[in-house]
């Protein structure tokens, strides 16, 4: 049976490439008003290839400013949100000691302010929704943690807080959950493939710490998206759902 989201307006950030491309291109396929928001004016061209039913608003989601006007502008011309996505976010590495403070807010204000900002002003607007529903894009490194990464793994961590706090305070209207995704086949994952010095190794054990021995595509994680957000999850709130193949099923002998 096919998922369907005809007449409802779903809102994905960090749309213009990777895992909200993907995102955006299965709503709007599945029959969604599709409004797609990134900080790069490649989110036209992503917007420009799906067509009718498309929109897109250049925002800097960490800005308090350009994310309320930009939600004052989807309100005055689509009425009401049904889905939103809280997908934008940046890879940044540093030990503690080593991550200056720019680097940490940057990080935090990206991959987690942002979600925040976003859910403040969504939510009034999905008051006229029959069933609307916040998706955050969390990680699997707010669950187990590769060395060297620490404002990341901090921001990823405290969204699964945020998506219960969210869960909580707005139940029964607005149900909330996460994602955490392992290692995806993204332009982000393709830079720090061509910055480890051997890029064929980097692959390899990319693959060897998930149990199915891959990596995963954008599209596999917008699949997961477009069931979380339909009435078949409708159950569900309140969690996380993780997709990474197995990373920390498993214990490894040394």
């Amino acid at each position: 049976m096919t998922i369907s989201f005809q007449n409802k307006a779903v809102v994905v950030t960090g749309a213009a490439k990777g895992i909200g491309a993907a995102i955006a291109r299965l709503f709007h396929e599945s029959g969604a008003v599709v409004i797609m928001m990134d900080i790069s004016t490649d989110g036209e061209g992503a917007r420009a290839t799906l067509g009718e039913r498309a929109h897109f608003y250049r925002c800097d989601v960490s800005s308090s400013e350009q994310v309320k006007e930009v939600f004052k502008g989807i309100g005055e011309r689509f009425e009401k949100i049904d889905v939103l996505i809280n997908n934008a976010g940046i890879q940044t590495y540093g030990k503690v000691a080593d991550t200056d403070e720019e680097l940490w807010d940057r990080t935090i204000n990206v991959n987690l302010k942002s979600a925040f900002l976003c859910a403040k002003y969504a939510i009034p607007l999905m008051r006229e929704s029959r069933s609307p529903v916040i998706i955050n894009m969390a990680s699997v490194q707010a669950l187990v943690c590769q060395e060297n990464a620490a404002a990341y793994i901090t921001s990823k961590a405290a969204m699964l807080g945020l998506t219960k706090a969210i869960a909580v305070d707005y139940a029964p209207n607005i149900r909330c959950v996460a994602i955490c995704p392992g290692a995806v086949n993204t332009e982000m994952f393709q830079y720090d493939v061509k910055s480890s010095g051997d890029p064929e190794k980097f692959i390899e054990d990319t693959r060897d710490i998930h149990l199915l021995k891959k990596i995963a595509e954008p599209a596999d994680v917008a699949s997961l998206a477009l069931f979380l957000a339909s009435e078949r999850a409708a159950f569900c709130t309140g969690e996380y759902y993780r997709m990474d193949a197995g990373i920390g099923a498993k214990i490894v002998a040394q």
